[in-house]
């Protein structure tokens, strides 16, 4: 319920600050119906990012 009303509000308001991107969203759409919710369990932000950038490196 909180990622929903979280995409309706932030769609919103990017639509309403940047008119510009009505015109490249399909249906109105500007988030699709998916999400995904992580936690990190307090891992410092360091070792966060450099986890997604090494995703998809063997």
């Amino acid at each position: 319920k909180f990622i929903n009303t979280y995409k309706s509000a932030s769609s919103r308001l990017i639509k309403k600050d940047f008119p510009h991107v009505r015109k490249k969203l399909w249906k109105e759409m500007f988030w699709s119906r998916s999400f995904c919710l992580l936690t990190t369990g307090g891992s410092p932000m360091e070792v966060v990012k450099k986890y997604i950038e090494n995703q998809g490196i063997k």
